[in-house]
């Protein structure tokens, strides 16, 4: 039997900020149900992957999402399909409530109070922390929080395939590791997502395949299984 099509393919996709090619023909795909790591350094076009996906940045190549093309210029288009992305920065709206965030992020919610519930309680498993701070001002929690936060604001869009920027930066490295837990029970239960990190590291311990991105070209596709140490990783990036 054919394997299914990829949930999230991407092919040709290149992208540029004015006269500036800061992607060029990336081809990638995301299975059902699959976590893939996007790795490289600073200015390597990590960021503008993902932008391109949702439609944020001019546009070449076609995205696919369940085996049909997205538009590319149209990100409520691309967001009401449920690809949804938790930017670097965590885009939190500082001066509003946990509570008022949450509710932002269900705006299109169509299922009543009811749906509004199951989504609430789901992100509350998640992260108990945001239950008891439900009126805090965001701007005021701390860094972890408010990524914590972020999340979960993106969840209540109840996403079809989560794409997150950096959610590491900036965090302790306990912190960090919180963060990162959560994303692999997420992905253990079903949902598929991209995660852009530059601590490749990390990554690679939730990842099931990564793409390493260098100059806005994927220069290598890395089974985390083959990555034992540093050193080895260090080979991709120098090859």
């Amino acid at each position: 039997m054919a394997n299914p099509e990829p949930i999230l393919k991407a092919t040709g996709l290149s992208a540029r900020y004015g006269h500036v090619e800061a992607l060029k023909s990336v081809d990638m795909h995301v299975e059902e149900a699959e976590l893939v790591a996007v790795l490289g350094p600073n200015g390597a076009g990590k960021s503008t992957l993902l932008r391109a996906i949702m439609g944020l940045v001019e546009t070449g190549g076609t995205v696919h999402f369940r085996g049909k093309a997205l538009p590319r210029h149209d990100t409520v288009a691309v967001a009401s399909q449920g690809i949804i992305l938790v930017p670097e920065g965590r885009g939190i709206f500082g001066p509003m409530s946990v509570a008022e965030n949450l509710q932002l992020g269900a705006y299109r919610l169509q299922g009543g109070k009811g749906e509004y519930e199951r989504r609430q309680a789901r992100v509350f498993e998640l992260f108990p922390r945001l239950k008891e701070r439900l009126s805090q001002v965001a701007g005021s929690m701390s860094g972890g929080e408010q990524q914590m936060l972020a999340i979960g604001r993106a969840l209540m869009a109840d996403p079809k395939i989560l794409l997150l920027d950096e959610p590491s930066l900036g965090l302790a490295p306990r912190v960090m590791t919180e963060i990162l837990e959560k994303l692999r029970v997420l992905n253990e239960q079903g949902l598929p997502i991209v995660l852009v990190e530059q601590k490749a590291p990390l990554a690679l311990k939730l990842a099931r395949r990564a793409y390493l991105l260098s100059l806005g070209r994927i220069v290598a596709a890395i089974d985390p299984r083959e990555v034992q140490s540093h050193d080895e990783l260090a080979r991709y990036y120098f090859a």
